[in-house]
């Protein structure tokens, strides 16, 4: 058995409307499905990916209106990173950034690859990262209809760092339960602080990397919007997740069971710093109730929630002029 890479991210946020308008219109993603948290169904969940709703493009929101801001911290997924073609789109985003008043940094070196820091409106931390030195994980295809050229476009989802107290338990997980790679290290930004580690699975790749950084300086995150609920990781087929399934049992780890959330069959179980990890199959995707050319336009519901249509869509806050 062996994990592909990374499946989808999954953030929160407290305002859906303003969230849908920054990663379609600002950053040109594809809301490939517009759904609801299947369990909570009074709130929205949203699923922005390349134009094939791929895994590992897939970077997802459960909205949570009145939820209070993020506080970082340990123990926590820090970080979302996002491939872009090449250094040079790179330029491009810095300066669409400027223009759109999006809070940023500027281009840097990070493992290798050129990266550049921003923060949505919420104060969700990411960054984009060219694949121009890139090997290993196939990326996803540009959304076809974005105001973003393709050439610059969002491909998938990069590297997820996670920020923990203590990282040799974490790093146990990711290497002996999970198959991981150690691949290297680099100097964190901080001073007197450990190098951030970087482990690979799969093809390995900006589409396969987990990054651990240690910070004993800080408290652990108190999670809200701007934050970052789980990772999930690819698993090809039912029967293998099964499988990994029983394996994570067996090692006593606190854990969901089997889930079928229809889209996808998937499994979760929280890591020894309490960092929520889900393994996802690739399949049946998000084609199963929409036709690729119109994902996303209309509220979407698996079929245990669909005989509560009607109640479901009363409490829901109409998003586009397509609902």
């Amino acid at each position: 058995m062996e994990l592909k890479g990374i499946h989808h991210v999954s953030a929160l946020t407290a305002k859906a409307f303003e969230n849908v308008d920054f990663y379609t219109n600002t950053l040109g993603m594809r809301m490939v499905k517009k759904t609801v948290n299947q369990d909570n169904p009074s709130f929205y969940h949203l699923f922005y990916a390349d134009e094939q709703g791929s895994p590992g493009t897939e970077l997802t929101f459960f909205d949570i209106p009145m939820l209070a801001k993020n506080h970082e911290g340990t123990n926590s997924i820090s970080g979302i990173s996002l491939r872009v073609a090449d250094d040079q789109a790179l330029t491009y985003w810095k300066d669409r950034f400027e223009e759109l008043n999006v809070k940023h940094g500027g281009i840097s070196e990070c493992a290798g690859h050129q990266t550049l820091p921003f923060e949505d409106f919420e104060g969700q931390r990411l960054s984009l990262i060219s694949d121009e030195q890139n090997k290993g994980v196939s990326a996803g295809i540009p959304w076809n209809k974005s105001p973003v050229p393709p050439d610059k476009g969002i491909k998938g989802l990069g590297p997820v760092k996670l920020t923990v107290q203590h990282a040799e338990a974490t790093n146990g997980v990711l290497t002996g339960q999970l198959g991981f790679r150690k691949k290297g290290q680099y100097a964190s930004t901080i001073e007197g602080q450990p190098d951030i580690l970087v482990f690979e699975t799969g093809e390995g790749g900006n589409g396969a990397e987990i990054h651990v950084e240690e910070r004993k300086d800080l408290p652990p995150e108190r999670q809200g919007r701007g934050g970052v609920h789980h990772v999930a990781f690819r698993v090809e087929t039912e029967a293998e997740l099964r499988q990994w399934i029983q394996k994570i049992q067996d090692a006593k780890f606190q854990n969901s069971g089997f889930v079928d959330r229809y889209y996808f069959r998937s499994f979760y179980f929280k890591e020894p710093n309490g960092i929520l990890f889900e393994l996802a199959t690739d399949g049946p995707g998000f084609d199963t109730d929409e036709e690729v050319e119109h994902l996303g336009e209309k509220l979407a519901l698996p079929p245990f929630l669909e005989p509560r249509r009607a109640e479901i869509e009363a409490k829901l806050k109409p998003l586009n002029i397509r609902d």
